[in-house]
């Protein structure tokens, strides 16, 4: 990622950062607990970042907490994050890569904690 451009990065809640490092990284996920605050995690995947913090009370059924991430070949994401046969229903999960009426290519990820992560890319007309 060029650092001279402004980006974010998603901070999502998580009950055990150990757990959440061990399911990212399974999904092509770099990185782990900062140095600083073992309670927080830092994973990257190429120029992709996502924070998470600690929140031990958090009802994953419940979560409303997520992140939109576009890149430039989602295909070959899915294709990474596939391998893992995660469930199509319930906590985690994993729903499969379709072309949506709007314009975009994706799929969608739910992790342990019911953090929505969709994955997508504008599809060329």
């Amino acid at each position: 990622m060029n650092e001279n451009h402004d980006f974010a990065i998603p901070t999502l809640p998580c009950r055990s950062i150990t757990e959440t490092i061990k399911f990212y990284r399974q999904l092509g996920f770099e990185g782990g607990a900062h140095a600083f605050n073992s309670d927080y995690a830092v994973l990257h995947r190429g120029s992709i970042k996502l924070h998470f913090f600690t929140h031990k009370e958090l009802i994953p059924a419940v979560s409303s907490a997520g992140c939109y991430i576009r890149v430039q070949d989602v295909d070959r994401i899915y294709q990474v994050c596939a391998v893992n046969y995660l469930p199509v229903s319930g906590i985690p999960r994993m729903d499969r890569l379709e072309d949506k009426p709007w314009g975009l290519r994706e799929f969608a990820i739910v992790d342990l904690d019911g953090n929505l992560i969709r994955i997508g890319q504008i599809i060329q007309r």
